[in-house]
């Protein structure tokens, strides 16, 4: 039986955003909230030896995380009220 629910389609998706030896820096959030205007849905990848919290770039870009496996995350656009 298959479970019928909204996926982030993160396995379809490319990443667009990589984050490497520097770690979270000015440049990377700017990065993606530009990416997110244009595309709405964004996928951040950073390297095993880089410490990267997706919840606190998630808070630096305004943007809401959908969802995270391993070194990969998927953000979205918040919704303005």
């Amino acid at each position: 039986m298959r479970e019928d629910r909204q996926e982030s389609g993160m396995q379809e998706m490319r990443a667009t955003v990589w984050i490497g030896k520097q770690g979270l820096t000015s440049t990377v959030v700017e990065e993606l909230v530009q990416q997110l205007k244009k595309r709405h849905r964004v996928k951040v990848k950073w390297l095993r030896n880089t410490d990267v919290d997706p919840r606190e770039l998630a808070r630096s870009a305004g943007a809401v995380l959908l969802e995270v496996r391993g070194r990969t995350a998927v953000f979205t656009e918040r919704k303005s009220l």
